[in-house]
């Protein structure tokens, strides 16, 4: 999976799989405290979904009036979108622009990414694993790893061996930690497990 056609129908499938799941989830469910900490999941499905509900020229604006801070404005939205009714929710995870959409500079390697983890995010704590085909699992491991992606979320992986235990897929070597690819990506992107989902020293 390299060229964009397959990495597109592999972002349009994650965006719909995650509909698919939390359409029948109960509003207690929604929320659940996700893996991104002060949210819920609700706060993670309203920031995933920002470009379904945001043009260009709008978001920029809001972009603007937050000081060119993204980081501060995808948490206002978070807040405020997540009050949306769910069925509005899910309808945004399965619009054609999320299935097409990709972060500036990011492509669809980024795009990817960002819809698998934050996928995670909410579903891991709803007691959901394994919901990841193989082939996208190991596009998003190789990114988080020899792709660099790891270093936007301040974790050294330098001296360690990576080793899922549910899919064929390894990385470097020294003191091992081992887990399934979606848990190992987590640990990658700096999230916290619950206790047992790994094996090894942390990173």
């Amino acid at each position: 999976m390299t060229g964009d056609g397959d990495l597109q129908w592999a972002v349009a499938n994650e965006f719909s799989a995650l509909a698919d799941l939390l359409d029948g989830i109960s509003d207690a469910e929604w929320d659940t405290p996700s893996l991104c900490e002060g949210w819920r999941i609700r706060e993670v499905v309203a920031h995933v979904t920002m470009a379904a509900r945001y043009p260009e020229d709008q978001f920029m604006a809001r972009l603007r009036e937050c000081a060119f801070d993204f980081t501060r404005l995808s948490n206002e939205i978070a807040r405020s979108d997540a009050e949306l009714a769910t069925a509005e929710l899910v309808a945004n995870l399965r619009s054609d622009i999320m299935r097409r959409w990709t972060p500036p500079g990011g492509g669809y390697h980024g795009a990817l990414n960002h819809v698998v983890i934050h996928g995670l995010d909410a579903t891991v704590p709803l007691g959901v694993s394994g919901r990841v085909p193989e082939e996208t699992m190991r596009v998003v491991l190789n990114d988080l790893t020899a792709g660099g992606g790891h270093s936007n979320f301040g974790i050294d992986i330098e001296g360690r061996g990576l080793r899922a235990t549910d899919l064929e897929w390894s990385y470097g070597s020294g003191a091992e930690l081992r887990g399934t690819g979606e848990d190992l990506a987590l640990m990658i992107c700096g999230r916290t497990l619950p206790a047992g989902r790994v094996e090894g020293e942390p990173l």
